[in-house]
């Protein structure tokens, strides 16, 4: 299936996935037309901070930009931690995935997903960002929800569905029948944490400090969920020594990954473990059958799919364009009547 399509000139009611790490935009009748990182880099001049730039441009600066210049990622956990420059990526992003910002360009009604843990106020905050960054409307979706229709699960049958949705910031998992949710729950803890317990486990490990695109780098490159048999793949990492304070290179391995990996994906498990003891046994036996699907970036980390079978004993699937899932699912619920009940009116 594609996904990826050409930017016209028309606008049009559009679902946004707005995570910590990456924002996707899925437009209707289009699909998915945006796909970048939920970074901003912000110039200081003569007192006054503006947006320089924003997603692609902005996510190699991290790490590497002088005094006058900051990259920022706006959205911290999934909810939003500075909300004037989360209003100003937003707003490019709509205006992007639109086609431009022309006086012909009609306003956008837009779905923007939001964790299941997420609070009203942190809620609010996001409305207001959409709002204020030129929707026209604003509707909310649970992201389990969206990632649940996107991976194509059976969400409004009298049927047990259980989703797992790895993000940057959050990891949600919920069962799912009649298209609501009967369990819920949201650990705070994504590919973020994966990132920062890689960087902690290399500082602690080979006294070396490496920045947040490294870890990421790292982790893309050899991390895993269940360490290999033997040492696995190795890599070379750079960073600074904090010995010598001199630029340095070690090697790590893919095992050395999955032992700093190891606290992140217990927390995951442990999520997954407890949704089960708190589902109900009918629906439970429709989850012996259906299994638990795995989407989000996190879910992409090799063999995550392998600790949780291994944890749960239940057959454990790695949903197709995982990384889309949420944002088609919020689309979908834009263009088909039979999603329309799980919007949330904002």
């Amino acid at each position: 299936m594609k996904f990826f399509h050409r930017f016209t000139s028309a606008a049009s009611d559009m679902a946004i996935d707005l995570g910590t790490v990456n924002t996707v935009v899925y437009v209707r009748d289009r699909g998915i037309v945006l796909n970048e990182p939920s970074v901003v880099a912000l110039e200081t001049r003569d007192g006054v901070r503006r947006v320089k730039v924003v997603g692609n441009d902005a996510k190699p600066m991290m790490g590497k930009t002088p005094d006058n210049i900051e990259a920022i990622r706006p959205l911290r956990d999934g909810v939003i931690a500075d909300i004037a420059v989360a209003e100003q990526m937003i707003k490019y992003f709509i205006d992007k995935a639109a086609g431009g910002t022309g006086p012909l360009r009609r306003r956008s009604n837009v779905v923007v997903c939001v964790p299941s843990g997420s609070t009203m106020v942190e809620r609010r905050a996001i409305r207001d960002a959409a709002s204020n960054a030129g929707a026209l409307s604003v509707q909310l979706i649970e992201e389990s929800l969206a990632a649940a229709i996107g991976a194509g699960l059976p969400v409004t049958e009298p049927r047990g569905a259980m989703v797992v949705d790895i993000g940057g910031g959050t990891t949600e998992v919920a069962v799912l029948s009649l298209g609501g949710i009967a369990y819920s729950n949201s650990v705070r803890g994504g590919g973020d944490k994966m990132d920062e317990m890689i960087s902690s486990y290399i500082r602690r490990k080979h006294n070396l400090m490496i920045g947040e695109m490294t870890a990421e780098r790292v982790k893309l490159t050899i991390g895993c969920a269940v360490p290999p048999d033997g040492s696995g793949m190795v890599m070379g990492v750079k960073g600074r020594d904090l010995v010598t304070g001199r630029p340095a290179e070690v090697e790590v391995s893919e095992v050395e990954v999955a032992e700093a990996l190891a606290e992140p994906v217990g927390q995951i498990v442990g999520a997954v473990r407890a949704a089960l003891e708190q589902t109900p046994p009918e629906l439970s036996a429709d989850i012996i059958d259906e299994g638990i699907t795995l989407t989000g970036g996190g879910a992409l980390l090799r063999r995550m799919d392998i600790a949780i079978a291994r944890a749960t004993g239940l057959p454990v699937a790695v949903a197709d364009n995982a990384l889309l899932c949420v944002a088609v699912g919020a689309g979908h619920a834009f263009e088909d009547r039979d999603y329309r009940s799980v919007l949330i009116a904002a």
